[in-house]
């Protein structure tokens, strides 16, 4: 059994107090020390006895060991066996479209899931030691070093389980290595090891491309600063199971270091000499055109024929060669300098053609081909380093944007999330509860994807098909909740939070003891009530009449976040408007530009294009996709609320006093039982999550594992509206602005004038015996 953390016992020791995967949660992290990551693929007959050795070896030092594998045996049944007995053993079985990269990228994939500060990578077939480990972690904090390196060609290291042939290829594969890396491997003697103990904040995991299995020269290579040690070791015989090696995999090796060394620059040399080639036939083509279709001088044509090719070039170029590049100059200067590059080197040519052709004999239109080739590399140099330069002064990573919930949970994002400005801070967290970042996603063409890892880790991925034109998203749960949006989502922030972030909020919060619940909330004094109702019954209109009017102060108008105990937290997200609520209030500081956008935000954000939205969610239309699209092109009018209602006071902090259901139809009130209002009120937060993908990740979010966040929301809900006042208003003529503050205060408040609404101090709490306990019908 692995060593336990924290005082917790793995599951079959029955300890209370433990988080996910038997870890401590008191000081909200897993507490592990050392993640032992091992890529196995078919080794059935070996991971029990690896187990078993690890256990032993680390006795001491807090472990998770993290299998990833990529098997079509019977491992991950094994796996699974042992991961029942004991917690800290986590699987990641890989579908076979998820598996390119091999074993380096299973690793990478174990980087991702790692939750200690130190990452040992080993293999799975018993030939790295495991009684090695811990030397390496006690060499890692004698010397400093961030990454240790088991090592077969060190001192008294041993390469008896590799046999002859096996270790002179062996040899010439680490030369190879040393003669492309000089400087980077000098004092590593064995850059190919699977074996090495890493500080996990040393690497840049996203920075890491592996091919095959040399994960270790990847990361030797890509990462400056390490501080390297080795220990050596003794490489064991295998214990079952076959060895990987192949002629393929020395194939993708070779490849691979040829890539680390030159990197982009190689492969887009070949796509520049591709696109040459190309146009060097339409240049042929309109020389030929021009001296013998129309009689002109062989260099006369060469200028015409120079332009017509280096257009087509250059849209070739833009569109293959550099695309994606961050570019310092816009495009139409590229086309001109692109223009004036090929114009210039006719200058050269010129001379070599006359050489050629009239000097030598040689035709027109092999020495026009001669004369293209010669010039080509220098044409590549120009362009690389000139016209499609990279910025110069761009960070490669976006700056990231921060934001604290009242200390309960904090969100780190790729793209600024306008709903959240208010909870904005200037650091970044070192450990925030949910990273979302923008990048490709998955592999698959499938909208659903199955959770892998069980109880601590858990992976979802959602997908419309449409690749980087669509919407999709992966989502882990781990002691940070890692989330990867489509780049369609960088232009739709309010789709990237309502549709991706705003769900797991949801059960991140619940998690942690607090309701996020579908109403808007207003204090008064020490007092708040809440208002609740059915997406788009008149709730964000209500709240602002009242607020425009009365002396209150604003919590939230969608979600409103509350505790067991009736604790109320602010959530200040901008209100979404239409025409109509603007006109519910006396001064909003909207520009006559923003006004006229309403006409049309109106239409297509207002409650009957959002009942279209819903129609085309029950097709098998990409339906987020098409929403995203919309947003994009036609944002929703959201405003924060002094934008509306100047002046206004915003309460961080209430306590819940009373709680009202608005409802369109009918004119009357009634008083509600406890379990009537939280039934309603749990109705309404599932109406609030109504659009794709919701429906398809809920499930995910709340139920994965073994918890059940569904009913522990409901809890914290009943908690909170306890013994508080609850009731229905219905009403034909909206009138809830009215009749809401006159129902707190008993019908003595008058409405506030607007020239004296400058006053904004709260009223002493009015007394809410003056809410009706019995049911009164108005006529």
């Amino acid at each position: 059994m692995l060593q336990p953390v924290n005082g917790v016992r793995t599951r079959n020791g029955g300890h209370a107090g433990a988080g996910p995967n038997g870890a401590s949660d008191a000081d909200g992290r897993a507490g592990y020390l050392l993640s032992i990551i091992v890529p196995t693929r078919n080794e059935a007959g070996n991971v029990e006895r690896l187990v078993e050795l690890l256990a032993k070896a680390t006795e001491g030092i807090a472990t998770e060991v993290i299998f990833v594998d990529d098997s079509d045996d019977e491992t991950p049944a094994v796996i699974g066996r042992l991961r029942s007995e004991d917690d800290r053993i986590r699987l990641k079985h890989r579908k076979p479209e998820e598996r390119a990269g091999g074993l380096g990228s299973a690793v990478v994939e174990g980087l991702r899931l790692a939750r200690a500060p130190w990452v040992c990578v080993m293999d799975g077939d018993l030939q790295h030691p495991a009684d090695l480990v811990p030397r390496m972690f006690a060499k890692a904090q004698e010397t400093d070093a961030t990454l240790v390196v088991a090592s077969r060609y060190a001192d008294q290291g041993t390469r008896a389980g590799l046999g002859r042939l096996r270790e002179a290829i062996s040899r010439s594969l680490i030369t190879a290595a040393r003669v492309f890396f000089p400087s980077r491997l000098r004092s590593v003697t064995d850059p190919l090891s699977g074996f090495f103990l890493v500080r996990k904040d040393a690497l840049d995991i996203e920075a890491l491309r592996p091919r095959g299995f040399k994960i270790l020269l990847e990361i030797l290579v890509r990462t400056a600063g390490l501080r390297v040690t080795e220990v050596p070791f003794e490489f064991g015989e295998r214990h079952a199971g076959e060895s990987k090696a192949s002629m393929r995999e020395g194939l993708t090796y070779f490849s691979h270091l040829w890539h680390l060394r030159f990197g982009q620059t190689s492969s887009q040399f070949t796509r520049f000499a591709v696109v040459g080639a190309s146009g060097i036939g339409v240049n042929q083509g309109l020389l030929a055109l021009g001296t013998d279709g129309f009689g002109l001088h062989y260099l006369a044509s060469a200028v015409l024929a120079t332009q017509g090719s280096s257009l087509w070039n250059f849209a070739l170029t833009e569109k293959w060669v550099f695309q994606g590049r961050n570019q310092d100059h816009g495009a139409l200067r590229r086309c001109l300098l692109f223009l004036g590059l090929n114009n210039a080197a006719l200058t050269l040519r010129g001379p070599m053609l006359l050489v050629l052709t009239s000097g030598i004999g040689i035709h027109y239109l092999v020495s026009n081909l001669i004369s293209l080739g010669a010039l080509t590399a220098v044409r590549f140099a120009i362009a690389d380093s000139w016209i499609w330069s990279r910025a110069r002064g761009r960070s490669k990573a976006p700056p990231a944007h921060n934001y604290d919930i009242h200390g309960i949970v904090s969100v780190v994002s790729d793209v600024r999330l306008p709903e959240l400005e208010r909870f904005r801070i200037a650091e970044t967290p070192a450990q925030p509860t949910i990273s979302v970042r923008i990048g490709p996603v998955g592999m698959g063409q499938n909208r659903r994807n199955g959770h892998n890892g069980g109880a601590a880790h858990r992976h979802l991925r959602y997908e419309e098909g449409l690749g980087s034109f669509g919407f999709g998203m992966e989502i882990d749960l781990g002691e940070t909740v890692e989330v990867v949006a489509s780049p369609l989502l960088r232009h739709s922030p309010h789709v990237l939070y309502t549709n991706v972030v705003e769900p797991i909020l949801r059960w991140t919060f619940v998690e942690r003891g607090y309701a996020l619940v579908h109403g808007a909330c207003i204090a008064f004094g020490d007092g708040a009530f809440l208002v609740t109702a059915k997406t788009d019954t008149g709730k964000t209109t209500t709240v602002l009449r009242v607020l425009d009017r009365y002396p209150y102060s604003f919590v939230s108008d969608d979600l409103t976040l509350i505790t067991a105990e009736g604790r109320i937290l602010m959530y200040p997200k901008p209100l979404t408007v239409s025409r109509h609520t603007v006109a519910a209030v006396n001064t909003p500081l909207l520009s006559r530009w923003q006004r006229l956008a309403l006409f049309v935000q109106s239409r297509v954000h207002s409650r009957s294009g959002r009942i279209f939205a819903h129609i085309i969610a029950k097709t098998r239309l990409p339906a987020a996709t098409i929403n995203t699209i919309v947003q994009y092109l036609i944002p929703p009018p959201k405003y924060q609320i002094d934008r509306l209602v100047p002046g206004v006071s915003l309460a961080r902090e209430s306590q819940l006093a009373a709680m009202f259901v608005i409802e369109r139809g009918g004119d009357g009130q009634r008083s509600l039982g406890a379990d009537e209002a939280l039934e309603v009120l749990m109705a309404n937060c599932e109406d609030a999550y109504g659009f794709p993908p919701y429906h398809e990740i809920e499930g995910f979010l709340h139920s994965s594992g073994e918890r059940d966040l569904k009913a522990q929301e409901r809890a914290i809900v009943a908690s909170a509206l306890g013994s508080v006042p609850s009731m229905s208003l219905a009403s034909t003529k909206m009138d809830w602005g009215q009749r809401l503050p006159a129902l707190l205060n008993g019908g003595a408040v008058a409405p506030v004038e607007p020239e004296k609404r400058i006053d904004r101090r709260p009223p002493s709490p009015p007394s809410l015996r003056a809410v009706p306990q019995r049911e009164t019908v108005r006529d």
